[in-house]
């Protein structure tokens, strides 16, 4: 499968239609963003089951500010509908490739349980 542009248009619907995303944040002007691009193009080929999307920060700055993108490129992942990865900085081939076998091996109920546990631990201190 090919990536993706994700914009603020198509946001929320690449997110709950598919199981697992990854977004590469970039911009045209960045170094390393040119650098990570042909890895994640050629990754993207590799796993169908996989929906990669790139978000230009410069053309699609709210979308950027929702995630609080500070530093491109920065690579975040969703598994079912969860946040459950972003990082700055690009990855090198074998790192994504290990990302994603990590992101298919996730126990979803297991990660769920571990959120309401820390939201209720985070409303007993008084943290919401």
């Amino acid at each position: 499968m090919a990536t993706i542009a994700l914009t603020a248009d198509n946001l929320e619907s690449t997110i709950e239609n598919n199981d697992i995303v990854l977004i590469d944040f970039w911009a045209e002007w960045c170094g390393p963003c040119k650098m990570f691009g042909p890895i994640f193009e050629a990754t993207s080929e590799k796993h169908a089951d996989v929906t990669f999307a790139k978000c230009d920060t410069e053309a699609e700055q709210v979308v950027a500010a929702q995630f609080g993108i500070q530093s491109i490129p920065t690579v975040a992942a969703f598994r079912e509908q969860v946040l459950v990865f972003a990082q700055p900085g690009a990855l090198p081939q074998e790192a994504l490739e290990e990302l994603i076998k990590q992101l298919k091996a996730l126990d979803m109920d297991d990660v769920r349980k571990k959120i309401a546990e820390a939201q209720a631990q985070a409303e007993l201190n008084g943290d919401d």
